[in-house]
């Protein structure tokens, strides 16, 4: 089954311990190990034009110039320190380390290049290949106390406790009580289980500071790992009591009853946290949204929340966020057409609330009503015509509509809106190269896919979907099978690639593997599709079993009444 990934991506990327700044900034020609004879002037002109470039935002020129400035001065380590830093941006990883672990090959003493390499294991959850290389920082710089504290916590965190508690109790004897260590100490006595040790520490904080948040938020903690949970909603009530508008002890009372599922209290304290002009737009929005998000709330408090929702919306008459709660709560109840309605009613009394027309564009496409998402879409793109968005869901429109010069010019806009963002770029190839296909035009269709895998050659959507295009035009269908295999060993439980896979075992003639690939598929549990049944079918009839494959297709007729070729398989099937 081909993949419709309509939504755009914004990639932000952290890693644990990367400075923001560093020494390496400076020229390596200047500062930093390198080759003893090499071009110096050369060096630090194209090395400071690379970091013009980076500074800029032009990552790919910096990396050109940087690697120029390798092939003058391989022993660089400042050089492999920045191509790490703007590949990591760019979320490749895997290069990133490769840099990185070039970098401290050459200066083994860094504590920039140990505290990006351990941060980047610690991205890929491989805690033990970090607290390596934080040992070793803190090794080298015993002075910097906030490696040790961070060595602590990822001891915590891979549970070796006793270690994490020696680094802890060590700054608790040199400082005595404070936020930094003895909180750390707490939690790791409480991940330990060990919850009167955490209390006897929590009490000592709180001694000094009772009215804490934080600190009461921890003893609340332990009184619920303790299976004390009244006592824990003691703690909140009391601090509440003792400063009953104060916005930050609301918000975290809130969070507890979430936790605890106490949605009855949640909702007598919902409002007045609505209501409190202490508490920043921002967080009540934050709130909102995340209630939004539980299932237990829209299946059974919906009319609570709505109301909460309401009460919200007219303390922010003339807000472009807060009205598209109440459509958000609608689309997580599937009720798609009252969320079109409230959104249609959003935009008329604001038309110039961008956020709500492309929402309203997203449930169209939802819905798949293709004709009210390409007027509004035209509209929309029209009004707004800085938005990649907004081009790309016009473009979904026409093209599903069988409008592809539409489509294809404004794919053509949207890729020049995208610039330098890879993923953009890819989105607008992969839509094109469906325009191409749905056109006819395999050859075009089949080379947009491949300048689509040269741009990223990882996006699991587009191998999809161009292993799924080749199997349908029987085309390079060993291939196919490769690129499907692929997509499914790196998202096992993705039903639309298994059913891609499927579907091309199934044309490769590997019957039985598809048979039961397509069995897995149905059994997922996922909301039934059409296309499953109709390829299952076909899987069968193939397998001489008719019976069992004119049920599939009367189902996928069930499921999708446009699929009447299936009428016709029916019929030749049951003669």
């Amino acid at each position: 089954m081909k993949s419709n990934k309509y939504w755009y991506i914004l990639l932000v990327f952290f890693v644990l311990g990367l400075p923001s700044c560093s020494k390496s900034v400076i020229p390596a020609g200047l500062k930093g190990k390198s080759k003893e004879s090499y071009d110096a002037a050369a060096f630090n002109y194209i090395y400071v034009e690379a970091l013009k470039q980076k500074l800029m935002g032009n990552g790919g020129d910096a990396l050109k110039y940087l690697e120029q400035c390798i092939k003058i001065n391989p022993e660089s380590d400042a050089v492999y320190y920045q191509m790490a830093q703007i590949v990591i941006t760019n979320g490749d990883l895997n290069n990133g380390k490769h840099y990185i672990t070039k970098a401290l090959s050459i200066d083994k003493v860094n504590i920039w290049y140990l505290s990006m390499l351990a941060g980047l294991y610690y991205q890929e959850k491989n805690i033990d290949s970090a607290i390596i290389y934080y040992e070793k920082a803190a090794k080298y710089f015993p002075e910097k106390e906030n490696l040790q504290l961070t060595l602590g916590n990822l001891y915590s965190e891979n549970k070796n406790y006793d270690k994490a508690s020696s680094i802890f109790e060590s700054f608790d004897k040199k400082y005595g009580v404070n936020e930094t260590s003895t909180l750390s100490t707490i939690k790791n006595f409480m991940s330990e289980g060990k919850f009167d040790d955490a209390m006897e520490k929590t009490l000592s904080l709180l001694k000094e500071f009772p009215d804490e948040i934080l600190y009461n938020g921890l003893l609340a903690d332990i009184y619920r790992g303790k299976g004390d949970n009244k006592k824990a909603l003691d703690v909140y009530n009391n601090l509440l009591g003792r400063n009953p508008d104060n916005p930050q002890i609301q918000l975290s009372l809130c969070d507890f009853l979430i936790t605890e599922k106490s949605y009855n209290d949640l909702f007598i304290l919902l409002n007045t946290v609505i209501l409190n002009g202490s508490i920043e737009r921002e967080s009540k929005v934050s709130l909102m949204a995340r209630l939004i998000e539980i299932p237990e709330l829209i299946k059974d408090w919906s009319d609570k929340l709505l109301i909460s929702l309401m009460v919200l919306e007219a303390n922010y008459n003339d807000d472009n966020i807060v009205p598209l709660l109440r459509p958000e709560l609608l689309i997580k109840q599937n009720k798609l057409d009252e969320a079109s309605e409230r959104l249609e009613y959003i935009i008329k009394a604001k038309p110039d609330n961008y956020y709500a027309w492309e929402k309203l564009l997203i449930v169209y496409l939802q819905m798949k009503d293709y004709d009210k998402l390409l007027k509004r879409g035209e509209e929309c793109a029209t009004k707004f015509n800085r938005s990649f968005p907004a081009k790309v869901l016009y473009a979904n429109g026409a093209l599903e509509l069988g409008k592809y010069s539409i489509a294809l010019d404004e794919l053509k806009k949207a890729e020049i809106l995208a610039g330098e963002n890879k993923e953009f770029i890819v989105q607008v190839l992969t839509m094109r190269a469906d325009v191409y296909y749905r056109m006819k035009d395999y050859l075009k269709a089949f080379e947009t896919f491949e300048s689509a895998l040269k741009t990223d050659n990882q996006d699991l959507t587009v191998i999809n979907n161009y292993a799924y295009y080749l199997a349908e035009q029987n085309t390079n269908l060993k291939e196919a099978e490769e690129m499907a295999k692929r997509v499914i060993e790196k998202d096992k439980g993705n039903t639309t690639f298994l059913d891609t896979y499927g579907w091309v075992l199934y044309k490769r003639g590997k019957l039985q593997e598809a048979a039961k690939v397509m069995e897995s598929v149905i059994k997922s549990g996922e909301k039934a599709d059409a296309v499953w049944y109709a390829h299952y079918g076909y899987i069968l009839k193939k397998q001489k079993k008719c019976k069992e494959a004119i049920d599939n297709w009367n189902i996928a007729l069930k499921l999708d009444s446009t699929k009447t070729e299936l009428l016709k398989e029916i019929e030749n099937c049951g003669k």
